[in-house]
């Protein structure tokens, strides 16, 4: 075994689909005869699959009534709620484009995707009107109608709104004639727009094609996961995040499952409601999608429920690498397998994954079927033997087409058939691929490389520590030394001494360079909405400070 590279089949090619798909019209079709069955449950009631094929045939007829083109877009400003698919498909029906955005971004983040994606209308949930609205005066935009969901009086509705004041979507809807006819898409056509996370800088408009949506839900939803028709999904991260548009969307309708869906923000509390089954519709998931530091936060709680209150048969994690010892400690309490994977914004789902049956705890498992991994170095070769890091490049079909109006980030990214991912990989003896951090990320100590995530995944270990994040830092001669900062489960437990404690505690572990010279005890570390840590804010902050 001296390659790095490898390369897993699927059953079907991209050549497999027909030359016109539409992917809503896909999954109406599919479903048809599921009319009665939920597709979705949301905090106020059910969509049954029925309901939503009416409902997304309504809405592109209205998008399209409202004079909104092919191709162009409108922007998706919603909590996770049944209104969220309709708007979603129903532009894909059209054949406009979807823009959906972080729910929890700033005024100007918006005012930005706004005069960056010149969308035409908005939908928008009607307590993130007022955001919106505050957005469009701090940039030209090109809005021509909002639709506003959940609204709960005239009070928050502008004169631009196609709804009526008081008058509820579902309402709204059911006035519009339903479009019979889906856009005559190809599976290459533009579908729908995602906001890259921002972990190092300002987001960029990442372009999906109607294919991408099939192909991560056959080969990863159906292929690794094996998702049922009996299935209830949950995902804690939300429709608007590459990730959790696949976990409560593409992947269930897929297979004709019901996918459970959260507006407020997943804290464990409101997690353990509904793995419990304590909201409203009493229904309990069967497979649960989180990140690593959801998990930590669970676990940390005393609330966490215990198994035989839930009805999971499954996990699955992405967003950030799994620990070992995180993802050891949440299987062992729930007595299910935690599915480990890395997945993009770039390449709309998980690529590389551990599998059911088949999970390695501390690596990333192997390819999915379907993709394309190779490891390459610095000069663009792909490196030889086991054990070697190097960096992460994807082949597959769901590959984005390109960033908006960004052709030098375009190209530094995509690459021919080719997609860098920015992480550092290495592979080890028995073909698990194992996580060494971001490229930009990487330190460089006494010559040598060092993955802040092994040395946040080491200090994770000790039981006084909640979660930690490890930067390079200046030293009095300008070398670069580790500095982690690091958050307690006993805040009140900071102390020189337990300093002193966690240092030598990575010392017993890893190799002597790898430790962190200095440690910091913080209150929270700065993250993505995903949950992934912000490591450039932390330098950012460090570099602030005086001399």
């Amino acid at each position: 075994m001296t390659s790095t590279v490898t390369s897993s089949k699927p059953a079907l090619t991209p050549a497999d689909l027909p030359a016109a798909f539409n992917f809503a019209e896909h999954i109406i079709r599919i479903n048809q005869g599921r009319g009665n069955k939920p597709a979705f449950i949301d905090d106020t009631g059910s969509l049954s699959y029925g309901e939503l094929a009416d409902q997304v045939r309504r809405c592109a007829a209205a998008l399209l009534a409202s004079g909104i083109r092919r191709e162009e877009r409108v922007l998706l400003l919603m909590q996770d709620c049944n209104d969220w698919p309709v708007a979603f498909l129903g532009a894909l029906y059209a054949g406009v484009i979807p823009v959906a955005v972080n729910t929890l971004l700033t005024v100007d983040d918006y005012a930005y995707m706004l005069a960056n994606s010149r969308a035409q209308a908005a939908f928008v949930s009607a307590s993130l009107l007022p955001t919106l609205e505050a957005a469009m005066t701090r940039a030209p935009h090109e809005l021509r109608a909002l639709v506003v969901s959940q609204a709960a009086s005239s009070t928050f509705l502008s004169a631009l709104s196609t709804t009526t004041p008081g008058q509820s979507f579902t309402a709204w809807l059911a006035s519009q004639p339903p479009l019979h006819a889906a856009a005559a898409t190809a599976p290459d056509d533009m579908a729908f727009w995602l906001y890259s996370s921002g972990s190092t800088g300002r987001p960029k408009g990442t372009v999906h094609a109607h294919g991408s949506l099939y192909w991560s839900a056959e080969l990863y939803g159906r292929g690794v996961l094996a998702l049922q028709e009996s299935d209830t999904t949950f995902s804690a991260a939300k429709l608007f995040f590459a990730y959790g548009l696949g976990n409560g969307l593409s992947f269930p309708l897929c297979v004709g499952a019901t996918s459970l869906l959260m507006a407020e923000r997943p804290t464990p509390a409101a997690t353990f409601k509904r793995l419990t089954g304590s909201q409203a519709s009493g229904i309990k998931p069967t497979v649960f999608f989180g990140a690593p530091t959801g998990f930590a936060g669970m676990l940390a709680s005393p609330d966490l429920p215990g198994r035989e209150q839930t009805a999971l048969r499954m996990c699955s994690s992405a967003g950030e690498a799994l620990p070992r010892e995180l993802g050891e400690r949440f299987s062992n309490h729930f007595g299910v397998e935690t599915v480990d994977g890395i997945g993009s914004t770039e390449m709309l789902h998980v690529y590389l994954s551990n599998r059911p049956g088949d999970v390695r705890y501390g690596t990333t498992g192997k390819p999915v079927a379907g993709y394309e991994i190779e490891l390459r170095d610095e000069d663009g070769q792909v490196v030889q033997g086991a054990e070697t890091l190097g960096d992460l490049y994807i082949k597959g079909p769901t590959a984005a087409l390109f960033y908006w109006a960004n052709r030098n980030k375009t190209r530094e990214t995509f690459l021919g058939a080719w997609t860098k991912s920015g992480d550092k990989y290495f592979r080890d003896v028995d073909g698990y691929y194992v996580y060494g951090g971001r490229g930009d990320d990487m330190l460089k100590i006494s010559g040598q490389y060092v993955s802040p995530f092994e040395v946040e995944s080491t200090l994770q270990q000790h039981p006084a520590v909640l979660e930690a994040a490890v930067i390079g830092v200046n030293d009095d001669n300008g070398l670069t030394r580790g500095k982690a900062f690091v958050v307690l489960k006993d805040p009140n437990g900071a102390s020189e001494a337990l300093s002193d404690e966690l240092k030598a505690f990575v010392k017993s572990k890893l190799a002597p360079v790898k430790y962190p010279r200095q440690i910091e005890f913080i209150a929270e570390l700065p993250k993505t909405a995903t949950g992934k840590i912000q490591r450039f804010r932390l330098r950012d902050n460090e570099s602030k400070k005086p001399a």
